[in-house]
C-alpha cells in the first residue's frame, strides 16, 4: 500500500507540474533568457539529442532528468568540454559529482560555465572595436540535486539551479527549479518511461552601469549632465516538459543458460517528445548498442518545425550520434567512461563536438551495495 501510494503521488506531482508548460503560448518563441540552461554538456546524452531521458543514469542525468541520480551506487565524478562551432572560440565546461548518503539517497552537484573568448568592445567613437579594449562574457549555472529510489520501478528527483550572466557592467541573475520522474518494468527491467520538468523559475532581468548613460538637462544653457539609467525589461526562463520511452532488446537473451546470467548485447530504441514554452517542439528517436555494457554506439534524430528547409532558422540539422567505451578497474574497483558526441549544425555548419570523462566508485561489497 506504502508503495501504491508513493508512485502515485509522484504521478500526480509530474501532472501538475506539466500544467503551467502546456498553457505556454508559441507567439512567445525565442522571448525567453538564458538559453544556456537548454545545453546539455554531457556527451552520452548529447549523442542521442538527449532522447534517452527515459533511462539516463548518474551524474550526467541532472542536465536531462534528474531521477536517473538515483541510479548512482556509490560516488560519480564527471568532466566535459564542448566545442561549439569549431573556430568560434565558444565552447562549454561543465564539472559534476554525484554521492549515494545510505538509504536517503542520492545528492548531486553540477557547474557548467561557458566561454565566448575575447570580444572587441565598440562604441560611437569606434565602432569596429580596435582601440577599446575587449571583455569576455560570463555565462555560469550552479545546479544542486537529489534523487531517490521509491521502490524497484520509480525513481524521482528534484534539483534547484542558479544562473548567472554577466560581462564588466551588466549582469542578470535568476534560479529556476526541475522534477524528474523514471519508471521501470519488464523481465529484465527493459521497459522504461521519464517525464521531466525542467527550468521552472524567477524572471531575469539585465542591470548595471552598461544601462546608464550621462544626458544634458532640458533647457539647461550650461554643460550641466546628469547621469540617467535605461529601464530593461524582464524575461522568463525556457521551461520545457519532456517524456520519453525506450525499450532494451537483449540479443542474445535465448542463448543464455540462466536467468541469472547478463546478456552481451543490448540494443535500445528510444522515442521522446519535448514541448517547449518558447521554442518549438521536439519529438525523435534514438537507438544505442552496447556490447557488455562496455562498448557503447549510439545515433539519433531530432524533428522540429521547419527543420531541413531552405528558409530554416533552426541551429542543428537533427542528427546526433557518439560512442561510450568505459571499463571497471578490478573486480570492485572504480569504472572509468570516456564518451564523445557529435551534432552537425545548420548554419554555420562546423558542429559541436562534446568529450566527457566519467569517474565511478562502487560499494565495497554485494551486501553493502544490497543495503
Amino acid at each position: 500500500m506504502k508503495k501504491i501510494i508513493a508512485n502515485a503521488s509522484i504521478v500526480a506531482c509530474a501532472v501538475v507540474l506539466a500544467v503551467p508548460v502546456f498553457a505556454g503560448n508559441k507567439d512567445r518563441t525565442g522571448q525567453s533568457g538564458a538559453t544556456e540552461l537548454l545545453i546539455n554538456p554531457w556527451a552520452q546524452s548529447t549523442g542521442l539529442f538527449g532522447m534517452n531521458s527515459s533511462y539516463v543514469r548518474g551524474v550526467e542525468s541532472m542536465k536531462n532528468n534528474i531521477a536517473g541520480l538515483a541510479y548512482v551506487q556509490n560516488t560519480e565524478v564527471g568532466m566535459a568540454h564542448s566545442i561549439y562551432l569549431r573556430g568560434s572560440n565558444v565552447s562549454v565546461n561543465n564539472l559534476g559529482m554525484a554521492q549515494k548518503v545510505g538509504n536517503a539517497g542520492v545528492i548531486g552537484f553540477n557547474i557548467m560555465s561557458m566561454s565566448f573568448g575575447n570580444i572587441p568592445i565598440t562604441t560611437t567613437e569606434d565602432p569596429e572595436g580596435k582601440n577599446s579594449g575587449s571583455y569576455n562574457p560570463q555565462f555560469l549555472t550552479f545546479q544542486l540535486g537529489y534523487a531517490k529510489e521509491f521502490s524497484n520501478s520509480i525513481r524521482a528527483g528534484l534539483g534547484a539551479t542558479f544562473v548567472s550572466e554577466q560581462i564588466t557592467n551588466v549582469k542578470a541573475t535568476g534560479a529556476c527549479f526541475e522534477g524528474g520522474v523514471q519508471y521501470v518494468t519488464g523481465k529484465r527491467d527493459n521497459f522504461h518511461f521519464g517525464v521531466t520538468l525542467r527550468n521552472v523559475g524567477t524572471n531575469m532581468r539585465f542591470s548595471g552601469q552598461g544601462f546608464a548613460f550621462d544626458a544634458q538637462m532640458p533647457g539647461n544653457t550650461t554643460s550641466q549632465q546628469f547621469s540617467t539609467q535605461t529601464p530593461t525589461e524582464k524575461f522568463e526562463m525556457p521551461t520545457y516538459l519532456n517524456f520519453g520511452a525506450s525499450y532494451d532488446f537483449y540479443l542474445d537473451e535465448k542463448r543464455l543458460q540462466n536467468e541469472d546470467e547478463k546478456p552481451k548485447h543490448r540494443a535500445s530504441v528510444m522515442l521522446n517528445f519535448t514541448s517547449n514554452s518558447f521554442n518549438n517542439d521536439y519529438i525523435g528517436g534514438g537507438v544505442e548498442y552496447a556490447f557488455k555494457e562496455t562498448f557503447m554506439i549510439r545515433g539519433a534524430y531530432r524533428w522540429e518545425q521547419g527543420i531541413g528547409s531552405t528558409n530554416s532558422s533552426t541551429f542543428y540539422t537533427g542528427i546526433a550520434a557518439g560512442a561510450s567505451i568505459q571499463k571497471a578497474i578490478g573486480e570492485r574497483g572504480p569504472i572509468l567512461a570516456i564518451d564523445y558526441s557529435y551534432r552537425p549544425t545548420a548554419r554555420p555548419n562546423n558542429g559541436v563536438h562534446v568529450f566527457s570523462l566519467r569517474f565511478m566508485t562502487r560499494p565495497k561489497s554485494k551486501k553493502s551495495a544490497e543495503e
